[in-house]
């Protein structure tokens, strides 16, 4: 009873208990003689454990006390005695919670036995304010209270919600006993951000210096971004990222606060020019490629689209037909061809499907994102290829050519291609002809097209050949100069003597050129009358000037038959009597060969000496260098040959001297030795090697003798 007279008085008379507060020494006689016997049975325990513990400070404080003495009657004054003892009771309860830290200095150990509190009193509803309510209550307000509660330590990624939005800040509450705040760049990636919805924070602390608690949306995105990343990669799920900047080759993207590159080639399915546009967007995008040793990942926007695509091309491939005309716009143009953008499908029109004339380039006719009109020429199904025309579309040149054109008609037109074989000539456009090499000049010596036009020239021909079914011509350009061989009798004559040009070596002769279209062949055999020529190359080379005779003319076939030896009087009538067979002339070896030797004899004409014939008489082999006698066994005019023997000489010397004797009256004396026969080659020209003058002279001696 007394308990809840004390609670009642508390809560009707907070006022009174503030003055009893002040005015503790009034209170205490007015409860002693007005309180009710129960209320000073309840209360006598408290009054004794009161005024112990108040003892020191009466001590300490006893001038501060006593002036309150004199207010004691404006205490007393109050109509609801039993208030104010209660009040008093609840002050002297409050003394003694305190008395312990007083006991320590004054109340001795002994007086510690006589304090006896009450065993019912709730000390914790006092402290917890809850005095109306009970335990089950009190529990279940402590259940409820800790429920709004969020344990949060920091260092941690916790979801929150966001309050509001601003365009500096975003307020997040994360169940803390404060909101964070959270710079509103950190957001820029997903502009549709409104309150309400769910992020992710990182909690840097849960309170500052000033108190506040400090977020990081950024920080918990790059925390769990990797591992974000690495699912949508697997699941194929789609991300949404903001383009930070450009880079060469793409574009920079930030997605889960990772910095993500995007190629070029997949930012969409038709090829970007300018990726400035892109620049601080929000895309979506699909992970493609992760590279965790580098930390690098890959994305791509064209990857959402092209599913969506490969359903229009099935669509749009299944209404193609050839010979249709299309409406597309040009997605890309290259050195071979233009890309047509169909509405989801792509073709190609060739670069020689562009235009019936030629072009250096298709953007000559075309530009990028021009609309125009196609017909497809043929498509595959199963490679998703088309292939376009823009000319078919227009009338072929060759249709709208002059029906009087015909072959002899000169033309004019421009080169418009060069080749080796030839010169193409455009006439009109879409209209060509070729000029062949050939047909270029009457020489017979075949160059390339660049000796005589180059691109752009305009040139003057005549029509050789035209099919206007096929739709090819055939040009010429030497047919408007006149022939070199007509007339060729005139100018060059049989046995006619000239100069010309040596222009090429072959193993059989020497083809030289006399005059502009006009060439003739030196064979071998009609280089010299007497020194062997293995190759034309030991006697000339390209490019001199050498001295012919003209021998035979072929106008039919345009050739000519020349020769150069024929410049020159034929000496081997003259050797026919100098090196008779059974004459004996010295001679030096020049050669050794597996059959025999080759022997230099007077006049600078050689002779051949088989093995067998080429023994001395003690046995030996003839030497090289070795000038020695030699007897001409065989003599041949028509082929040019002289057969020697040296082993001859010394077999006839056992059979006689007089055969010796005769033998030497017929030998042709020479003092010239070895040099001396060298020295006579040296001075001979390449068309002879012998001396012409000196062997007439010979043969008219020989005559006069005779006679």
């Amino acid at each position: 009873m007394a308990e809840k007279e004390e609670k009642a008085a508390t809560k009707a008379a907070p006022k009174a208990e503030s003055k009893t507060a002040t005015k503790k020494p009034a209170a205490k006689k007015t409860t002693t003689t007005k309180a009710e016997p129960k209320a000073k049975k309840a209360a006598a325990p408290k009054k004794m454990v009161a005024k112990k513990a108040a003892a020191p400070k009466k001590v300490v404080a006893k001038k501060a006390v006593a002036p309150k003495k004199e207010e004691a009657p404006k205490v007393a004054v109050t109509k609801d005695a039993p208030k104010a003892k209660k009040v008093e009771v609840k002050k002297e309860e409050a003394k003694e919670l305190k008395a312990p830290k007083a006991e320590n200095k004054v109340i001795t150990p002994k007086k510690k036995e006589e304090i006896n509190p009450l065993a019912d009193f709730d000390w914790d509803s006092l402290n917890d304010g809850l005095e109306g309510y009970s335990s089950d209550e009190r529990t279940k307000l402590e259940k409820m209270y800790n429920a709004t509660l969020t344990s949060i330590a920091d260092h941690t990624v916790i979801d929150g919600v966001v309050i509001s939005k601003s365009k500096k800040e975003v307020v997040v509450n994360i169940g803390y006993k404060s909101e964070g705040v959270i710079t509103a760049s950190e957001f820029r990636y997903n502009p549709e951000l409104a309150a309400g919805d769910t992020v992710e924070v990182y909690v840097e602390n849960t309170e500052d210096k000033s108190g506040q608690l400090v977020l990081s949306h950024s920080q918990a995105r790059i925390l769990k971004a990797w591992d974000r990343v690495n699912d949508a990669l697997v699941t194929e799920e789609i991300v949404k990222g903001f383009i930070k900047c450009r880079t060469k080759g793409g574009l920079i993207v930030d997605v889960f606060g990772l910095e993500a590159f995007l190629p070029g080639s997949q930012i969409d399915v038709k090829p970007i020019r300018d990726y400035d546009v892109y620049v601080n967007k929000t895309m979506e995008f699909k992970v493609v490629k992760i590279n965790n040793e580098f930390k690098n990942v890959v994305v791509s926007h064209k990857a959402l689209i092209e599913a969506e695509l490969e359903q229009q091309k099935v669509h749009i491939m299944s209404k193609l037909e050839k010979g249709q005309v299309l409406e597309g716009v040009v997605k890309n143009i290259t050195s071979y061809g233009v890309f047509i953008d169909l509405g989801g499908v792509d073709g190609l029109i060739h670069i020689t499907d562009l235009s019936w004339g030629r072009i250096n380039h298709p953007e000559e006719l075309v530009t990028l994102d021009e609309t125009i009109n196609v017909v497809i020429l043929d498509f595959d199904d199963n490679k998703k290829r088309i292939a376009l025309g823009l000319k078919q579309l227009q009338p072929h040149p060759w249709e709208k050519l002059d029906e009087k054109t015909n072959v002899g008609d000169k033309v004019k037109g421009k080169v418009v291609v060069l080749a080796d074989y030839g010169a193409f000539v455009e006439i009109a456009p879409g209209v060509e002809g070729l000029i062949h090499v050939s047909e270029m000049s009457w020489s017979q010596h075949l160059r390339t097209a660049q000796d005589f036009f180059s691109v752009g020239d305009e040139v003057e021909a005549q029509i050789m050949t035209m099919d206007r079914d096929e739709r090819k011509m055939s040009l010429s350009t030497r047919q408007l100069t006149q022939d070199p061989w007509e007339g060729i009798e005139l100018k060059f004559g049989v046995e006619t003597k000239h100069t010309g040009k040596v222009t090429n070596l072959s193993n059989f002769g020497i083809f030289v050129e006399l005059d502009e279209g006009i060439d003739g062949l030196i064979h071998i055999s009609d280089l010299s009358w007497s020194k062997k020529i293995n190759h034309p190359k030991e006697f000339t080379k390209v490019g001199e000037q050498i001295n012919i005779v003209v021998l035979e003319i072929d106008k039919d076939n345009r050739r000519l038959s020349l020769g150069h030896k024929q410049l020159e009087e034929n000496p081997w009538e003259v050797f026919e009597t100098v090196f008779t067979e059974g004459s004996v002339h010295q001679g030096t070896v020049l050669q050794k060969l597996e059959k025999g030797f080759i022997a230099g004899l007077p006049y600078g004409v050689e002779g051949f000496c088989p093995a067998r014939h080429g023994v001395k008489e003690d046995g030996s082999k003839l030497a090289v260098d070795e000038t020695i006698d030699f007897k001409v066994i065989e003599f041949n005019k028509e082929s040019r040959k002289i057969i020697l023997s040296h082993a001859r000489l010394h077999e006839a010397a056992a059979e006689g001297s007089s055969k010796v004797g005769t033998a030497k009256k017929k030998s042709t004396k020479s003092s010239a030795d070895n040099k001396a026969v060298k020295k006579i080659n040296d001075k001979q020209e390449k068309t002879t090697l012998g001396d012409i003058d000196v062997l007439s002279q010979l043969k008219s001696d020989m005559e006069k003798g005779g006679k």
